[in-house]
């Protein structure tokens, strides 16, 4: 699949989330809508970057945004990550990496020399019509609010 860019349509997913519900796109029509893209649960940046968004969520939830974030770890990792830290948005198991594919974000990365297929950690924010409107592919997972809000300019 060609690197997906502002201005496409989103590709149509389904996933499972924490709570063994079946989450699509198709549920977040009429709605603007953070999708994030981390690579584990409970590790120090994917646990910044979720914290941080769940810290905003109802300043997210008053621009009529919603928040769903992805990864491969299983719906039981998902549900005790979402417990613990009392996140209060969806997040997909994507244990066969369908979503990350669609979407790009599932390739070849390297960490002291070492290669090996994972996460690109990425950000693609929705319009009301499923349409990409920006990506981010280099994550402030500390601040990743005050990042988007930069530069979606409100």
């Amino acid at each position: 699949m060609a690197k997906l860019k502002t201005g496409d349509k989103a590709p149509g997913f389904e996933g499972i989330n924490q709570d063994g519900k079946t989450i699509r796109l198709a549920d977040f029509a009429g709605k603007r809508l953070i999708l994030y893209f981390y690579p584990k649960d409970n590790t120090p940046g994917c646990t910044a970057e979720s914290c941080n968004l769940n810290d905003h969520y109802d300043q997210w939830l008053s621009k009529g945004y919603d928040i769903v974030g992805v990864s491969p770890d299983p719906v039981a990792s998902h549900q005790k990550f979402r417990d613990k830290f009392g996140l209060r948005f969806n997040l997909i198991a994507d244990t066969e990496k369908e979503i990350l594919q669609a979407y790009g974000v599932w390739g070849e990365k390297s960490m002291y020399g070492r290669r090996y297929m994972g996460v690109m950690r990425t950000t693609f924010i929705l319009d009301e019509q499923g349409i990409i409107r920006e990506i981010i592919e280099k994550v402030n997972t500390k601040d990743h609010t005050n990042q988007m809000i930069n530069i979606l300019k409100f």
